[in-house]
């Protein structure tokens, strides 16, 4: 069955009713396609209405859908011959970041992705998307790696933010994190960024700090999860509807100030609801990201990334 969000309960109702008028169409052989249309058109028109108007804080929530594509479909559907790459070589595999080489549409390619899961075993298994040091040493090396034999790096991102444990403090979580920024922004080949989902914190920049950086049109991006803002500010983690609009988490506001390069379009509902058309979309934007970038050489690529991001909230302080 379909997991509807709280929102989208007038939808959830109508196509409630319409799987159990066709249940009863098979069952007794009644003539009812006029009634299904009928609902079928109201349902379509509610998902549409609803969809047009989603506050930042029910993007959130389509963000975290547990049925919303995760970072390996987009892998399995974008990359072939993909060979996964593990380890940091100093301490462990994490699973939560996913990675290594394959093909994007005939061109060799570095790809890396954090990885969610999609059911209660896989999430234990990939720590629910949330990576340890280990975890951005890798993409480090990865990174580097490509550098080394001149093949642009791709990367899906999908992460509420790093683990914040105290082994991951311990093991060097931040320094971790910064290394793996820097060796996107030192990067000697183009990097594409996708945000698929969800983009929490230094989690998700680490690799996300690309010369073009796309979001999907539901996912979100920001500095903090909108509960721990309102932890933070409120004291009060119900307050998250709140802080989520004051954090300007949103493809559109995120492109509006300059901070994306592209939004991706979903599929009328969310991703979750057509994964094919939105990995399709997906894999047609980073192309289209990727080609201009093909023809620049290295010290321009790390020149023209050094000042998209350093430009970033100049004009807000002038």
């Amino acid at each position: 069955m379909r997991h509807f969000l709280e929102f989208e309960k007038p939808i959830a109702e109508l196509e409630s009713k319409i799987e159990e008028l066709r249940k009863m169409s098979e069952a007794d052989g009644i003539n009812i396609a006029e009634e299904v249309a009928k609902l079928t058109e109201k349902a379509d028109r509610q998902l549409r209405t609803t969809y047009a108007k989603l506050t930042a804080w029910q993007k959130t929530q389509v963000a975290r859908h547990p049925e919303r594509p995760k970072a390996k479909l987009y892998v399995q559907s974008l990359i072939t011959d993909f060979t996964p790459l593990a380890g940091d070589r100093a301490f462990a595999d994490d699973a939560a970041i996913i990675g290594g080489l394959g093909r994007f549409r005939g061109r060799s390619v570095v790809v890396l992705g954090t990885e969610k899961g999609t059911d209660t075993e896989t999430r234990v298994a990939h720590n629910f998307g949330m990576a340890k040091p280990e975890g951005y040493r890798k993409a480090r090396r990865l990174i580097e790696l490509a550098g080394r034999f001149g093949l642009p790096v791709l990367t899906f991102v999908d992460t509420s933010g790093a683990f914040p444990g105290i082994e991951a403090e311990a093991r060097g979580q931040a320094e971790a994190i910064a290394r793996s920024i820097e060796a996107c922004l030192e990067a000697p080949v183009p990097v594409i960024a996708t945000i698929i989902g969800e983009g929490g914190s230094g989690g998700a920049i680490a690799l996300a700090a690309g010369d073009q950086v796309l979001m999907m049109e539901h996912a979100i991006y920001s500095v903090i999860s909108p509960e721990g803002c309102a932890a933070i500010l409120w004291k009060d983690a119900a307050q998250a509807p709140v802080a989520a609009e004051a954090l300007k988490i949103t493809a559109e506001d995120l492109k509006r100030l300059k901070l994306i390069d592209a939004v991706i379009p979903e599929p009328l509902g969310g991703a979750h609801r057509n994964p094919t058309s939105a990995v399709a979309a997906v894999g047609d934007a980073v192309a289209a990201a990727l080609a201009p970038l093909l023809a620049l050489d290295a010290a321009t690529l790390k020149i023209r990334r050094r000042e998209k991001f350093l430009d970033m909230g100049r004009d807000a302080l002038i």
